[in-house]
């Protein structure tokens, strides 16, 4: 125990100043002196207590819950910021005070027998019962119906919380991650939610989980915005798309243990996007005539990539002068290259990284209508984007390897083999950190086939990084593949 003690105190001395100090005088820290040093170092986020426990034996419980008391920041000793959604979400940093405006965030939901219970925590104002609240992300008017403090399993009805607290709330329509005011247009978390990478098709084992199938499904969109729930027009089958295998897996176990519902899974598709490599211009004519008033629209213009570090995916620029296409059609020629953007001519996927400019056309003071201008600017577009050299992109992930040092040289060969690009390695004590750059297409499986090279002592992260265009050769598989899978769909 003394040694372990002389190891705490030696490591406290070099993140904090007060007990460094002690230990060059070569003085023993009093217990206060620890607790005090340990308090400030962990709220700079210099120091990180441990503690050991078992919650099965009730072991090591209390002295965790003495540790949240001792060491972990109270509500007003931690700058807490809010993004202003009328200004680009800049930051805005919040008061812990319970006499300024409400900002709070809906952090968990629970679905309770009273309904669903949405845990709240109140960063700046109070929440009173009865009063009417704002969630920023709907923009709904909600009236506060019921507030209770929650005891572990047991509840205490209150009027009201103020700044720091966290409370529970019966009858609130919400999200995970809803942010709520009173009026400011603020929100705690982005609103800026990635597009999703993977998606599988799911659909319960049996007819008679149908109904909690449904349930799980409504519960998890609520609870993970990342997380996608569509219907496949074609196939009919349930689509679940997010952010990658494992978070997909999670759900598809969660679905199991939760609910009882065991679900039979497709085979992960990945969500694979078109676009262009050159400029080039169009100019269509559509005209159509049949009994009555025809159709005629003319467009002339033409399309390009956007720069790499453009925001926007796809942009439409009018650059009309005069009235050879009157302005009232404006808002459907944009319309029209929004329909041509959302099925490219490849294999039908979303089209990203293009700008489409409109330049001139015109018009038939009898024949033309939005239908027309629409049709002739989606056709336009698909013909000018199918002669710019097209390509599709694929997802790259920025993975991050950790195992020990003896499995570098297979790990490095495995991810050379799923046409992985190294960025960097280091080391961290006897581990190795290896970070790549890896295709999505090629990551299926990956989570068992770290562990069969490091003996399951290796362990791996993935998030999304960009959107880049596949090789040529397996551009042409795809565009066979989907070719072959239209056709089945025909017949």
């Amino acid at each position: 125990a003394a040694e372990k003690m002389a190891e705490l105190i030696e490591r406290l001395a070099d993140v904090d100043d007060e007990i460094g100090e002690l230990f060059l005088m070569e003085e023993t820290p009093t217990v206060e002196q620890l607790k005090a040093g340990i308090r400030r170092a962990t709220v700079a986020c210099n120091f990180v207590p441990v503690f050991m426990g078992s919650a099965f034996k009730n072991k090591g419980v209390q002295p965790l819950l003495n540790g949240v008391v001792d060491y972990l920041p109270s509500p007003d000793e931690k700058d807490n910021y809010a993004l202003d959604l009328d200004d680009d979400e800049k930051e805005v940093k919040i008061k812990c005070n319970s006499d300024e405006p409400l900002v709070a965030l809906a952090f968990k939901l629970e679905e309770g027998k009273f309904g669903q219970l949405t845990y709240m925590r109140v960063y700046q104002g109070s929440l009173k019962r009865g009063m009417n609240i704002i969630n920023v992300n709907s923009g709904k008017k909600i009236k506060v119906p019921r507030i209770v403090r929650m005891h572990s399993d047991d509840m205490e009805d209150i009027e009201s919380a103020g700044a720091g607290e966290v409370v529970a709330m019966f009858g609130i329509e919400c999200s995970s991650m809803d942010s709520f005011t009173d009026g400011a247009n603020l929100a705690m978390t982005s609103m800026f939610v990635p597009e999703p990478v993977m998606s599988i098709s799911v659909t319960p084992d049996k007819k008679s989980n149908s109904a909690n199938f449904g349930k799980a499904l409504a519960k998890f969109g609520k609870e993970d915005p990342t997380l996608r729930i569509s219907t496949d027009p074609i196939s009919k089958q349930t689509i679940l798309a997010g952010m990658g295998e494992l978070h997909l897996e999670v759900y598809i176990e969660r679905m199991k243990r939760e609910y009882d519902v065991h679900c039979e899974t497709g085979r992960p598709s990945v969500n694979y996007k078109e676009s262009i490599a050159m400029k080039k211009e169009f100019t269509y004519l559509h005209k159509k005539q049949t009994g009555g008033s025809g159709q005629y629209a003319k467009v002339i213009g033409y399309v390009e990539p956007l720069e790499e570090d453009a925001e926007e995916t796809f942009e439409f620029d009018n650059q009309c002068v005069g009235t050879n296409v009157p302005p009232e059609y404006y808002p459907s020629c944009e319309k029209g290259a929004q329909d041509a953007a959302k099925k490219g001519g490849l294999i039908g996927m979303e089209v990203s990284g293009v700008r489409v400019v409109l330049q001139d056309g015109a018009a038939h003071a009898v024949d033309s209508s939005d239908m027309a201008f629409r049709y002739a600017m989606a056709q336009a577009v698909r013909e000018a984007m199918g002669a710019a050299n097209p390509s599709i992109l694929e997802p790259i992930m920025k993975l991050d390897v950790v195992a020990p040092m003896e499995f570098q040289g297979s790990i490095v060969s495995g991810l050379t083999r799923r046409m992985g690009l190294i960025q960097n390695s280091t080391n961290q004590d006897d581990n190795v950190v290896i970070e790549a750059d890896v295709p999505l297409a090629q990551m299926f499986g990956y989570s068992t086939d770290i562990r069969s090279i490091t003996q399951g002592k290796g362990e791996f992260t993935m998030e999304y990084k960009m959107h880049q265009a596949v090789p040529r050769d397996q551009q042409s598989t795809l565009i066979k593949n989907f070719k072959e899978q239209e056709e089945q769909n025909a017949a």
